[in-house]
Parts: C-alpha cells; structure tokens; sequence
C-alpha cells in the first residue's frame, strides 16, 4: 500500500502491468458490466455543457437512450453514471470502422469541439477510486475483458500506474504523480 497525500494506492498499481489493446478487446469496457460509465457530481454540468458538441458523435440508438433516460442516471445509491443502451453499452460509445468501441465525448475532445477529454472514471480504468473522510482510495479494478492489456502491459513492461499517467496527472496534479514515481523508484532500490 502507498499513502500518498490524502490518497491510498494499492500496490498493484505498481506491481501489475498494463497496456491497452484495443485490437483485442475491442472496447469490452464500454460494454460489460452492470450500469454506464461512474461519473462524479462535479462531471455532471460538464456534460451538459458539452452535449450538443458531443450528440452528432453518438449512434442514433445513444442519442434515443440520452432522450429518454438524460443525460446521467442516478442509482439508488445516490451515484451517477452515463445512460445505457437497452442495459448494454454506454450511450456516449460509438463503434469505428473495425466495431472497436470507442467514446463520442472524447471524438469531439479529439477533433477540438469540447475541451473535455471524457469521464474521469474512463480515463483512469482500470484503477477505480474509492471515496472515504478525507482520503481515496485507489485500487487497480481486475476484470478478465482486460486480459490482453494485462497481457500486452507485461510483454512492455509498463506498470498500471505509468500507462495511466496522463489521466493521474489530470484528476491530482503533475506533482501528486512525480511523487508516486520517486516513491516507487525509492521502494524498487530498497527491494
């Protein structure tokens, strides 16, 4: 476990290997699992300020969901999270010429129309983040559609942390990260 500021990290995110590989899973976590994509309140007038710009990314079947459901759900929990598809996809995805799932919101962040990337719960997977009083955890979230980035993070040699470095940076800041580096660094010469 690393503490870092007002953060726990588990240690897998430095011991696990992780790189994206999209060729083989095709955007599975746009897809599987039980709700939409997790959002946090603050995200929540993001998304309506950028939905017009992000709409004519989306599939016709995305922008039905969004009518009928909004532009988030809100789970007994009090939690918020993107609207599905007939309980299936993320509303916001969309699929590219080789039927990789991709996301609407960050196409239209990628062509310059929003300055917005996308959720931050999708720009950081797989480390989801648990908030406690005064701190959050991070914890690396395993899940067998992620086989292959897994597999693709070990044949590179890129722990979890570093792949996800730029989202790190965006959700606490360029020093928080290079701390969690020298930490690390620290604890690798020790070992």
């Amino acid at each position: 476990m690393i503490v870092l500021q007002n953060t726990v990290l588990s240690d897998d995110l430095k011991d696990k290997f992780f790189v994206c590989n999209l060729e083989k899973c095709k955007g599975a976590c746009c897809v599987e699992g039980d709700l939409g994509a997790p959002l946090d309140k603050e995200e929540l007038p993001l998304l309506a300020e950028v939905y017009e710009h992000v709409k004519p990314y989306m599939s016709a079947e995305g922008v039905k969901a969004v009518t009928e459901q909004g532009l988030y759900v809100e789970d007994f929990e009090g939690d918020y999270s993107t609207p599905t598809i007939g309980d299936r996809e993320c509303a916001y995805a969309i699929y590219d010429d080789n039927l990789t799932l991709k996301c609407a919101i960050e196409q239209a962040y990628l062509d310059g129309k929003i300055s917005w990337k996308k959720p931050i719960s999708c720009h950081l997977y797989p480390i989801r983040i648990t908030k406690y009083d005064g701190f959050e955890a991070l914890n690396y979230d395993r899940w067998e559609i992620c086989n292959p980035a897994c597999s693709f993070g070990q044949e590179l040699g890129v722990p979890v942390y570093k792949f996800l470095r730029e989202p790190l940076i965006r959700k606490f800041g360029e020093e928080w990260f290079n701390e969690l580096d020298e930490l690390v660094a620290k604890e690798a010469l020790v070992k």
